[in-house]
């Protein structure tokens, strides 16, 4: 029977019981020429069975959840443009807002139930009320948050109940920044690594990755003489979402290298071009003309849907290899029991 050693460098093949050293060969001499006993049985060392993979690997569908992921944010931070373009009287930037946001959740909700199989699941996550799963409250958000988002946009379109409208607009811009960053709540909570190593930074890499989504849209959808809180919220979130995101990857560990290869690899290095190459197109030129505004829009609408589907992507790889599981979870014991011990952990 074989077994697969787990490194950092990935799963080895390793017999130990084949390869432990019998006979003549199994004394060795020390220092003063006397011949001592070497160990039969090589000290042991965590493996996974087969090199199977430790974790079951995420069976969402890409399209349906990090397209969840990716319209949650823009719904909730563009709830929040929303309602500073209204206290402040640009009502075309306002309106582009409102009806996005109310577009990408009703989008983002059909991408979740779609995944589930059927309405009635989420239905279902609503007869109860559990502080404790990020999924639960998650839900209860949604169906605070849809219907004030939904009324805010149809309030605007139709010109009726101007009061409501704005109540809804923000009661909606109020929940807005939780509906844009629960997503890396729900996403950390689980044992897949590349998510949970990243629970301290992922919610400010969402919320950045919001608003610089937000900030397309809405320079996408107004005149570059409303649009200059769109030009701004870009300039912010895209620093946070591309300084968040190197500032995750350095203090996540070994996951941090599935951000390096493969899907996630070319999502994210899409990201961070599109998300820096429109947030700067926006605040240099995008005030002089309509085209070059929705040049940078449409940027940074595609860089922060890149990095959302590269977190989607990293994650899966994560729980595919089974040293992304095992190897920090034998360099924390090491560490423990150094600590312990006093002695310093080894390398």
């Amino acid at each position: 029977m074989s077994e697969s050693e787990v490194t950092r460098e990935g799963v080895r093949g390793a017999r130990p019981g084949r390869e432990a050293v019998t006979g003549k060969a199994a004394g060795r001499k020390r220092r003063g020429g006397k011949r001592g006993e070497q160990p039969m049985v090589p000290e042991a060392e965590f493996s996974s069975y087969y090199g199977k993979p430790v974790l079951n690997k995420p069976t969402w569908q890409a399209a349906d959840i990090a397209g969840y992921l990716y319209l949650g944010g823009l719904a909730g931070a563009s709830s929040l443009l929303a309602a500073g373009a209204q206290a402040t009287g640009r009502r075309p930037l306002a309106r582009t807002a409102k009806t996005g946001a109310a577009a990408a959740i009703s989008l983002s909700l059909a991408a979740l139930v779609h995944d589930l199989g059927r309405p009635s699941r989420f239905i279902n996550m609503l007869r109860v009320f559990k502080p404790t799963s990020p999924m639960n409250l998650g839900s209860w958000l949604l169906a605070g948050y849809a219907p004030l988002a939904t009324a805010s946009a149809l309030s605007d379109a139709t010109g009726r109940l101007p009061r409501t409208g704005a109540a809804a607009t923000v009661g909606a811009a109020l929940l807005g920044p939780a509906v844009a960053t629960y997503t890396a709540v729900l996403l950390s909570d689980t044992a897949v690594p590349a998510w949970h190593e990243s629970y301290r930074q992922l919610p400010f890499v969402f919320a950045g990755s919001g608003a610089s989504a937000a900030a397309g849209l809405g320079l996408l959808g107004s005149p570059v003489a409303h649009a200059g809180p769109a030009r701004r919220l870009a300039a912010w979130g895209a620093a946070l979402e591309l300084g968040g995101a190197q500032v995750m990857k350095r203090r996540m560990g070994l996951a941090a290298e599935t951000f390096e290869q493969g899907k996630a690899h070319h999502l994210m290095r899409a990201s961070e071009v599109l998300t820096s190459g429109g947030a700067l197109l926006a605040l240099c030129a995008g005030h002089r003309n309509r085209p070059t505004a929705a040049i940078a829009g449409a940027a940074l609408l595609t860089g922060s849907a890149a990095l959302r589907f590269a977190v989607f992507h990293a994650g899966v790889a994560s729980a595919e290899d089974p040293k992304y599981t095992v190897v920090p979870q034998r360099e924390r014991l090491h560490e423990q029991e150094a600590r312990l011990s006093g002695q310093p952990a080894a390398e």
